[in-house]
């Protein structure tokens, strides 16, 4: 099986590169990575956690 590359992205709600950033283009991952830190180690998340800490995010 081939590596999938991360598709890095911003979400839409900042205005600067001082945020996090997605990768969420794998079925079995989601990785995030500090925007300011890019060349360090990127969390992979399974996306049933990264589902419930959104909606905790966007409630909180």
């Amino acid at each position: 099986m081939q590596p999938v590359t991360p598709n890095w992205r911003t979400s839409t709600y900042t205005g600067s590169e001082t945020c996090v950033e997605v990768a969420n283009n794998e079925p079995a991952l989601v990785r995030v990575r500090d925007t300011k830190a890019r060349d360090r180690r990127a969390l992979a998340i399974q996306p049933a956690a990264w589902s419930t800490f959104v909606e905790f995010a966007k409630n909180s």
